[in-house]
């Protein structure tokens, strides 16, 4: 399954059907009169937040979206029937921006089963009968119906998950992901491995929640060198981030500060956030340098940072203890996280 996590579509409600223009012609009744019923009102665009999706790629492919109009009216003061509703599918955490300014948010669904009704449908158009009057007995006018609603919109996809990872390309996120949860992120010896969100559910000590990893960032993500900053949005929801730096690295003080920095830069919160730090890859080096590296990172965090190994599991529990306590009680169910294989092609390119 290919991961997008923005889309432009055009919706457009249903316009009201007409109103219908009837005289009685029943036997037995004199004189008659107007009877022509008014139009059905058209169908709304609705939009729910369904379980069980992580992506927006079904809009790549279908970006336009219309409602019925009403049907119109009839004789003997029969109403038209209205048209359908066109209810509209989005993954949970799915953001409706506008496409005006691409940063007002219109709505945002965060919880499975939400609905919106985002555009009213079109009233239907009035019938002659309702035109009667005491001096017009036998009005010819009627109502066209009311046109829909139309624009485009951006949907923009922030996956929701308790705990985010976050650091420099090739600190180990993919890794650790598939060593604590069921992911199956792709992992290799070479920067940006990870193209693309992943999410996993993690369970430890009778306790589930989700983990989401995101591309690595590098310096100027925010000014969009790499792949940017447009993956941060992914962890805007999470209630703590897991920030991994290198032991390997060649400066894995430096590379903290540059994903503080990224992250300052984004804003949103993000540099708020609780954080637990970790020093991934232990096994990879000796004690003293493992000694020296720890006292120079709280130096420079000011916080205690958690010695970790995605790769042996050393450290693995301890972190995932600070993680729970973070994340508290309450948190996105993991039964709506769908996790799929990473892509192989780059996942995402602008419409």
């Amino acid at each position: 399954m290919h991961f997008l996590d923005q889309a432009k579509i055009f919706i457009r409600s249903g316009a009201g059907g007409p109103g219908a223009v009837s005289f009685r012609r029943e036997k037995f009744i004199e004189y008659g009169g107007p009877d022509g019923g008014n139009g059905g009102k058209g169908g709304d665009i609705i939009f729910e937040a369904v379980q069980g999706l992580n992506t927006l790629i079904d809009f790549r492919y279908t970006q336009h979206f219309r409602a019925p109009r009403g049907k119109g009216g009839s004789g003997s003061n029969r109403t038209g029937p209205g048209g359908d509703d066109l209810v509209i599918r989005v993954p949970v955490g799915t953001q409706l921006i506008s496409d005006e300014d691409r940063e007002t948010v219109l709505a945002d669904f965060v919880e499975p089963g939400q609905q919106q009704v985002f555009l009213r449908g079109g009233d239907g158009g009035r019938g002659n009968a309702s035109y009667k009057t005491s001096t017009n007995r036998a009005p010819r006018q009627h109502g066209p119906g009311w046109p829909g609603d139309e624009m485009w919109v951006w949907l923009r996809l922030k996956l929701l998950a308790d705990a985010g990872l976050v650091g420099l390309p090739n600190a180990g996120k993919s890794t650790f992901i598939n060593g604590v949860s069921n992911a199956k992120a792709k992992v290799g010896d070479y920067p940006f491995t990870t193209t693309r969100p992943q999410l996993g559910v993690v369970s430890h000590r009778d306790r589930e929640f989700v983990v989401a990893d995101i591309p690595g960032l590098i310096e100027g993500a925010a000014d969009g060198a790499g792949i940017g900053d447009r993956f941060l949005g992914h962890i805007e929801r999470c209630r703590v981030l897991l920030h991994l730096v290198d032991a390997t690295g060649d400066d894995p003080i430096e590379a903290y500060r540059i994903v503080r920095e990224e992250l300052i830069a984004y804003g949103n919160g993000l540099e708020d956030k609780p954080e637990v730090l970790a020093l991934n890859k232990i096994d990879a080096i000796d004690a003293k340098t493992k000694t020296k590296l720890l006292k120079a990172l709280k130096k420079e965090s000011g916080v205690e940072p958690f010695l970790l190994s995605g790769a042996t599991g050393e450290g693995l529990p301890a972190v995932l203890d600070a993680l729970v306590e973070a994340i508290g009680p309450a948190g996105p169910s993991p039964e709506s996280v769908q996790t799929s294989e990473a892509d192989e092609e780059t996942p995402w390119s602008p419409l």
